[in-house]
């Protein structure tokens, strides 16, 4: 499959994100959005490691080249899975409360 299609998929999941993020106010789909854009990346990592990973390959058959890609995708999910346990702690202390999951609410919260 050639690379193309996977930019393409790539920019729309990551635009969907972008636009999910900028125009919600509900904070659950606001991480739900920024997990989306994460796996939009990631989607790219694996993508490029297997294409440069294929031109390894031709030249030098016992080649580890790639790898490092994937290696960095594994910590992004780590690392997102961090972000969710905690964000989600966040919204359940949010809405226990004020009973509102709804982000515009704690602009009001500053006066």
């Amino acid at each position: 499959m050639p690379i193309n299609y996977y930019i393409i998929l790539a920019i729309a999941l990551f635009s969907i994100g972008v636009a999910g993020v900028l125009t919600r106010r509900n904070a659950i789909i606001i991480f739900m959005c920024i997990e989306l854009m994460l796996n939009a990346v990631n989607l790219l990592l694996v993508a490029f490691s297997k294409m440069h990973y294929g031109v390894a390959v031709t030249g030098i058959p016992e080649t580890t080249a790639g790898v490092e890609a994937q290696l960095f995708v594994f910590f992004i999910m780590v690392v997102a899975a961090a972000e969710v346990s905690v964000g989600l702690a966040i919204i359940v202390m949010m809405y226990r409360n004020i009973h509102s999951v709804d982000v515009n609410f704690l602009n009001r919260l500053k006066h």
